[in-house]
């Protein structure tokens, strides 16, 4: 059975609810889907995985949150991700997506095996973007 980290900070609970997703496809896919926030995840938990999925809404000039999931992911190492499978998600309100595209590219950087662009979801994740996430999550515990 393989283990899947999912990491996710939400405010409003629109990425909340595209994590839920993301672990209910693991956990559908045979995989064991550990749920955590930032403050509650480590680096080495993250290292033990056999997959990652990290979710975090778009904030201020289209970069991921700064609080909590932005220093979470700074502490993250090459060593750590290096040829791991990773998906991210997460919401926006304005933009047109760009914070995705750079979080897509700072996880390439460090060697994770990223699984598609990132799912993106306008506000409130329609059933579609729900669904992305579901089949992300059995992908990452296949």
């Amino acid at each position: 059975m393989k283990k899947v980290v999912i990491v996710y900070w939400s405010s409003s609970g629109n990425t909340e609810t595209m994590a839920k997703a993301v672990a209910k496809g693991v956990t559908e896919g045979g995989g064991e889907a550990i749920l955590k926030t930032p403050d509650a995840a480590s680096a080495d938990m993250v290292q033990s995985a056999d997959a990652l999925a990290f979710g975090s809404p778009a904030m201020g000039d289209e970069v991921i949150e700064e609080g909590d999931m932005e220093p979470f992911i700074a502490s993250l190492s090459s060593d750590r991700i290096k040829d791991k499978p990773l998906g991210l998600f997460g919401s926006y309100d304005w933009g047109d997506g760009q914070w995705m595209r750079n979080w897509v590219e700072r996880m390439k950087g460090l060697g994770a095996k990223l699984e598609g662009e990132g799912i993106i979801a306008h506000l409130e994740p329609e059933e579609a973007e729900l669904a992305k996430c579901h089949e992300l999550g059995k992908r990452l515990a296949g």
